[in-house]
């Protein structure tokens, strides 16, 4: 090691002292087969050999192996040579792994090596060979892909690595005595089949199979991007509704699911197929409300509901506060992905979000702390949202024209027509006045403007 340091000194004195006037020599050029043989040695050779392999790459002078010099750099480590490599190429300083992925998004333009995929998959299946069911053979194509494959990263655990639960044992309320007043829980009602799944347990499966009041739902959760999605799984063409695993795999730091008939990957955040036989399919899973708020004010307005047991057939700690402890108090993201404009919200502040034809807009949580009810658009359509900030707790309704304030109850609404009940499914007003509830996502900020920030407008930004 001693010596190899003194080399690249030297090597680097040398440069820095050569008269700038003096041409250097033009690099060999390199074949495919090359290039492809050198991608290797990089990631996977010895540090001597892997060092002379990347020289060779970088006195090529073509940002086309970036990506997978990207490989190395998160598996071999950012030693001085390759770090000096992949600046040179990308143009830019880049000081560890996170910069790199970072630059490549950033620069959709820059097309891998046509090596990189064989390189990839290669590495794919000394991880875990089950990743090669979603990117195997011609999977991974960019033509049979939505997302780019030097995005996709794994994310530490082999596929199913975090279980799901399917048809979970709930239990009744009285008798989830496991569980605090504080306690944070996804809340779903549909047909008046009132669940809670308990953010402490769904943190370690981040993905539910279950019906609820009769419809087939998927309960996608990506501790990542703080997002939980309730999707419809009966989706037109298929025999039977999907069930849905996780893939061990991420994209821009957010999950990337799967279903169990096709083994097609999924964006979790927009419900939509990005690899394999659906991709192209059209297909959208329709989102569901789902929301977030404490144990005792979900038990509050829903005494009968059912709640998840422990007993989930899984070892793990469902101690409160323990799943992910450390990356919900910390202000920066596990995984490496762009972060846009931070001057209202920061990157993992929460949001909640809708999406409607042509328009989409995204309230930051922390807003309902003064004002509980917000009386807002999302393009034409007009809507009313009813928050609480510290229990993370957000619900949409259309309003219809109507102006709406806070009634003497969190779960209450006054109009110029009287009050109106918040109920999960609509606003219940005077004379039977019905305004439907309107699916949104709660997630943190960066995953949102991530997906949907080209479209999104903020609140607070223009208000």
């Amino acid at each position: 090691m001693l010596r190899q340091t003194a080399v690249r000194i030297a090597c680097a004195t040398a440069l820095l002292l050569a008269p700038a006037a003096v041409a250097q020599p033009a690099a060999p050029a390199m074949s495919d087969a090359e290039v492809a043989q050198a991608s290797r040695e990089a990631i996977f050779f010895a540090p001597l050999a892997a060092d002379a392999a990347v020289a060779r790459l970088q006195a090529r002078g073509e940002p086309d192996v970036l990506p997978a010099l990207a490989l190395a750099l998160r598996y071999r480590g950012g030693d001085r040579q390759l770090l000096d490599a992949v600046s040179a190429l990308a143009e830019e300083r880049i000081r560890a792994w996170p910069d790199l992925m970072i630059w490549q998004e950033t620069h959709p333009e820059v097309e891998a090596h046509p090596s990189y995929r064989a390189v990839k998959l290669d590495l794919l299946a000394r991880l875990d060979p089950n990743f090669l069911r979603f990117l195997g053979g011609d999977r991974s194509l960019p033509e049979n892909m939505d997302i780019r494959l030097e995005e996709i990263v794994w994310g530490g655990v082999p596929v199913d690595g975090i279980p799901a639960l399917d048809r979970p044992k709930m239990i009744a309320a009285g008798a989830a005595d496991y569980l605090l007043d504080s306690d944070l829980v996804f809340g779903v009602e549909i047909e008046g089949d009132a669940r809670a799944y308990p953010l402490r347990i769904l943190g370690w499966h981040e993905m539910m199979n279950d019906v609820v009041g009769g419809q087939p739902v998927a309960l996608a959760y990506c501790t990542l991007c703080g997002a939980a999605l309730l999707f419809e799984t009966d989706v037109d063409g298929m025999e039977a509704p999907l069930v849905f695993g996780s893939s061990g795999l991420l994209y821009r730091s957010n999950k990337l699911m799967f279903d169990r008939a096709t083994d097609s990957l999924w964006n979790q955040f927009t419900g939509r197929p990005v690899t394999g036989p659906l991709k192209g399919s059209g297909i959208e899973l329709t989102l569901r409300s789902v929301v977030t708020t404490t144990w005792a004010e979900w038990r509050r307005r829903h005494p009968e509901t059912s709640v998840l047991s422990l007993e989930t057939g899984h070892d793990r700690d469902y101690g409160p506060g323990v799943v992910y402890r450390d990356y919900f108090a910390s202000p920066d993201l596990m995984f490496p992905t762009k972060v846009g404009d931070e001057s209202v919200a920061k990157r993992k502040d929460f949001v909640f979000g809708v999406r409607t034809v042509g328009a989409a807009r995204a309230w930051p949580v922390a807003a309902f702390a003064d004002e509980p009810v917000i009386n807002d658009a999302v393009g034409a359509l007009e809507v009313v949202l009813v928050g609480d900030a510290e229990a993370r707790t957000v619900r949409a309704y259309e309003r219809r024209g109507r102006s709406f304030e806070a009634g003497e109850a969190s779960d209450q609404l006054v109009s110029a027509e009287g009050r109106w009940a918040v109920t999960e499914d609509a606003l219940l007003g005077p004379a039977g006045a019905r305004l439907p509830r309107i699916p949104g996502r709660l997630a943190y900020w960066f995953a949102w403007d991530g997906y949907f920030g080209a479209d999104s407008s903020l609140y607070g930004e223009d208000d």
